[in-house]
């Protein structure tokens, strides 16, 4: 298949790495800047393992179509990416977003009907300083599915069949999806609310609240028609209660790091739906309007810095 991976941050570059590694015809768009160092020095990948380095086909615009691309970039550059990508999709065209949240599958939907899966990546990385795609565990999880109800096509499951990662073709990829964004709704709310990592929340008597916190996220799910499992459950409180855990959640450090958040898709698009269902998230709610507050603030430091 030829393969358009959009992004090569932590999640692109670590599974473009791997398709790459495979033998698998990638092209990725990027923006000028990381493309001007892949086309210089090649994608550098770092795992447990080992280093590699590999050259690659980067591109700042789309000039034909692919068989499959792969959406691997922060929910606030989805909009502009849906019309880069659109010379890309032709009529047999597979789109897999690998974005938390549900708001791209809408988007993605709405653009080009038929043509979005499902997918869902568990990884540890990061791009360190030198520009290296940094998978930082030995975990390298994604699963996929169709979200029509219809059998996902052979060689889509093909091409992720890959040393280095475990892959899971599944037929209930929304109720996983949705499962997900559950889990990673109420640890924004409970790390970005507090402002800290979870043994410190514990420690300061937060139990209850955590707890709270996931009972609001999970009932916006089970509102949806996609309830979250007994054991999903049961890791996310486990993971979200643990005494002395440094867990925090990626919208936090991106909030620490003055970092592009994904909180009105992650957070701001959870709270719209509980409203529509009549579901009550009170601390969901909080934390989007303390966000939001943050996000007002910090674009006028900047428009006073010039920048």
């Amino acid at each position: 298949m030829k393969i358009l991976i959009v992004g090569a941050g932590a999640t692109g570059g670590a599974f473009g790495a791997r398709l790459l590694q495979a033998g698998r015809d990638v092209t990725f768009l990027v923006r000028e800047r990381r493309a001007e160092v892949l086309r210089a020095e090649g994608l550098r990948f770092r795992d447990p393992e080992g280093e590699y380095q590999h050259r690659v086909d980067a591109i700042t615009a789309v000039d034909g179509t692919y068989d499959l691309v792969v959406v691997a970039v922060k929910a606030p550059a989805l909009p502009a990416i849906i019309e880069q990508i659109r010379p890309a999709v032709g009529a047999k065209t597979v789109i897999l977003p690998l974005l938390n949240g549900m708001r791209h599958i809408d988007l993605l939907a709405e653009a080009y009907p038929g043509h979005a899966i499902g997918g869902i990546v568990k990884i540890v990385g990061t791009i360190d300083e030198a520009g290296t795609v940094v998978q930082k565990t030995s975990m390298s999880a994604m699963t996929i599915g169709a979200l029509d109800g219809r059998e996902l096509p052979a060689d889509v499951q093909d091409v992720f069949d890959v040393p280095g990662v475990s892959l899971a073709v599944v037929d209930d990829v929304l109720a996983r999806l949705w499962e997900k964004w559950a889990f990673i709704a109420s640890a924004g709310v409970v790390t970005c609310l507090f402002r800290g990592e979870v043994g410190d929340i514990i420690a300061a008597g937060g139990e209850a609240l955590v707890l709270q916190a996931i009972a609001e996220t999970e009932s916006v799910a089970a509102a949806a028609g996609h309830p979250v499992g007994v054991e999903s459950h049961a890791q996310g409180v486990e993971l979200l209660t643990a005494p002395g855990s440094p867990f925090t959640s990626s919208l936090y450090r991106d909030l620490q790091h003055g970092d592009p958040q994904e909180a009105e898709h992650i957070l701001g698009d959870l709270a719209d739906r509980a409203r529509l269902f009549g579901v009550s998230t009170p601390l969901l709610d909080a934390t989007v309007v303390q966000l939001r507050t943050h996000g007002r603030a910090r674009v006028r430091q900047l428009q006073a810095s010039g920048l």
